[in-house]
């Protein structure tokens, strides 16, 4: 962040209230990993079952299930290391009782700090009471997620807790495990819990429509075999029921739906599955992300909302987890009552789906992913992904920087914009890693300090463009903003123009950025195409593009993310479906004459579904691109018009991409 402005009074003023929730984040279960499968409770079981393997250390004897749960999985994730379990001495009441167990790590303080915050992710999952660590004990809080208490001094390092971490769970009842107010309403229905304690689908499912309401237009495999879910007509304001019992993790827009809802469940085995409910208005929508809801709840109505012809609800069945690498299946079969599919690939990514599940694993640095998830969860307009890009932009991920202008940290926050005051009261940069200082240079604290801060810029200039004083992309608008300052975007009545600086430096930060946003995205989690690695390239690239008919012509507007300020021109939208058939291995440059380089050329006659055509020849090369479907047309972004099925143009040429 080179060039940072305060939030002034004026501006302050016009930023609305903004709920920022970190959103849990589970580890996935061993059955996703291929190790085994869950053991999953029936209706009136309080706990589930451990869901990482034995370590055959003592200290497992003896230990209430939450406390044995991580055990197990702090050791499979960090390994092997000096434990204390059960203790027999009236003065430890927690270790007497089987519910706290302490890892002991010495000197390696960041170990005991990273073993700290997957506790917190993982509080829920297993019912973690409290946590001590450097003589402070942190209390999850379902309000804020961040309650750290100091502790008088034991008089020693150990008793002090300064070498070990204790994790002490909550009591088992006799009635529920859940505890927020959401989960008790649930807590006599019936089902059983899932790894967070909340509401599983345990079998049970329904249609998402009523009998006689709709019409089946479009079956599974349609399009030559691009249609990944089933269409339900009906007429537009029908309702949508959940079909079946489950945590809402992702709800709102989606590319290529308009607005969706993706609800992840888990089924007799334990397997976690999502069905999808697409096309719905957002108006038409009634559940938010981190909902629990049940079988038959009314979650939406029909709507005709993104790339639809009609009223209808596009849904979809996916082992695995929509946003979490699972693959789309028939779901007629299991609608009927036949058993959920196996997932076809592990799903080892981030356990239940949350808004921070885009984040692709292995793109940021091992330890820096929970805080880009925790950051990409604070609001709908701003992804994993883009916050991954935009730190890559500012410090390339690197610790201890300090720009000339004086920002400093990972994010690259000048330190008067840190402790400026976010809409919920709270400084931008807040105390996120719990180790008791709000700090610029800890990871956890710069991360989602960005992620507040983009939230906020996102929330207002969503209202001055409602207020028609800026036009844009919020996303776009919201990277400048956050480059040159709030004042200089309104100032603009759109991207920054007022000075130099916001040539050659905003526009091309903001430009970078986009562009590599969609290498740090997980494929197929924003609701568009997801590809299929054993498949023929040329046939996906045709999916990947049909998915954006109709979707309105900008110049100079797509990327490999896909479009950008609403719209594509020629190479973008050739880029964005080459980037996704490919699984986001193949980027293409950002004109028809940089494109026409890469690949192969092939003759006209023997072009094949899938290559890139090109027209409009002149001295430096193709002006226009398309991608070629057969029998002489081609997908094509119409200026002036629409993605559209069109012919092929006099005098074209083909180029045949990765094969």
């Amino acid at each position: 962040m080179k060039a940072k402005y305060l939030i002034g009074g004026a501006v302050g003023l016009i930023l609305s209230l903004v709920t920022l929730v970190l959103v849990v984040i589970l580890p996935a279960t061993e059955e996703t990993c291929g190790t085994g499968t869950p053991v999953i409770p029936s209706a009136t079981q309080a706990r589930t079952e451990p869901n990482c393997p034995a370590t055959g250390a003592a200290a497992e004897a003896g230990l209430q299930e939450g406390a044995l749960r991580a055990l197990r999985c702090v050791v499979a994730r960090f390994g092997m290391m000096d434990m204390r379990g059960v203790i027999a001495d009236d003065a430890y009441p927690d270790h007497r009782e089987g519910r706290a167990v302490e890892f002991i790590v010495g000197n390696d303080q960041a170990k005991g700090d990273s073993i700290v915050a997957f506790l917190q992710e993982s509080a829920a999952n297993f019912h973690v009471d409290y946590v001590i660590w450097k003589q402070r004990s942190w209390t999850a809080d379902s309000s804020t997620g961040i309650a750290w208490t100091p502790l008088d001094d034991r008089g020693d390092a150990a008793r002090n807790h300064m070498d070990r971490v204790q994790v002490t769970i909550k009591p088992v009842t006799t009635t529920s495990t859940v505890t927020t107010s959401a989960e008790v309403s649930l807590a006599a229905m019936p089902g059983a819990v899932n790894e967070a304690g909340r509401l599983t689908g345990v079998g049970r499912r329904q249609y998402p429509m009523a009998a006689g309401t709709f019409t089946i237009t479009d079956p599974f495999g349609a399009r030559g075999g691009a249609h990944l879910g089933v269409d339900m007509a009906g007429a537009a304001g029908t309702p949508i029921y959940a079909a079946s019992d489950g945590l809402v993790v992702a709800s709102g827009p989606a590319s290529g739906f308009g607005d969706w809802v993706v609800i992840d469940s888990l089924d007799e085995s334990g397997r976690r599955y999502s069905t999808v409910y697409g096309h719905m208005y957002e108006s038409g929508i009634y559940v938010h992300t981190g909902d629990i809801v049940t079988m038959g709840q009314h979650i939406a109505d029909v709507g005709s909302n993104g790339e639809s012809s009609g009223p209808h609800l596009h849904f979809e069945l996916v082992p695995g987890g929509r946003l979490t690498g699972g693959h789309q299946v028939d779901p007629m079969a299991w609608l009927s009552g036949s058993s959920l599919p196996t997932a076809t690939t592990p799903n080892c990514e981030n356990g239940f789906g949350s808004a921070g599940g885009n984040l692709a694993p292995g793109k940021v640095p091992a330890e820096l992913e929970v805080w880009y998830r925790r950051a990409g969860s604070l609001c709908p307009q701003i992804s994993a992904s883009l916050l991954a890009a935009q730190g890559e932009a500012e410090s390339g991920f690197r610790r201890g920087l300090t720009s000339p202008a004086g920002a400093q940290g990972l994010a690259q926050f000048l330190p008067s914009t840190a402790a400026s005051l976010a809409p919920d009261g709270q400084p931008y940069v807040i105390d996120a890693d719990g180790n008791g200082t709000a700090s610029l240079w800890d990871d956890g604290d710069a991360i989602v300090g960005q992620g507040r801060y983009m939230c906020a810029i996102a929330q207002a200039i969503q209202g001055w463009i409602d207020q028609g004083k800026v036009t844009g992309d919020v996303t776009a608008l919201s990277l400048a903003a956050y480059n040159a300052g709030e004042g200089a975007v309104l100032a603009s009545g759109g991207m920054p123009n007022q000075v130099p600086g916001h040539f050659s430096e905003t526009r091309p930060y903001v430009a970078k950025i986009l562009a590599a946003e969609a290498n740090f995205r997980s494929m197929g989690s924003g609701g568009r195409f997801t590809p299929d690695a054993a498949a023929s390239l040329g046939p996906q690239i045709v999916a990947a593009g049909h998915e954006w008919l109709g979707t309105r012509y900008v110049f100079g507007g797509g990327n490999a993310s896909g479009p950008t300020d609403g719209g594509f021109d020629e190479p973008g939208l050739t880029a964005a479906a080459v980037f996704s058939a490919s699984g986001g291995t193949i980027t293409l440059p950002s004109t028809a004459e940089q494109q026409w380089e890469i690949g192969t050329e092939v003759t006209l006659l023997k072009a094949k579904s899938g290559d890139l055509v090109f027209g409009n020849w002149g001295p430096r090369g193709p002006a226009t691109v398309g991608i070629y479907l057969g029998n002489g047309r081609m997908l094509h972004a119409e200026p002036g018009g629409t993605v559209a099925e069109v012919p092929l143009l006099n005098g074209m040429k083909a180029r045949r991409i990765g094969q």
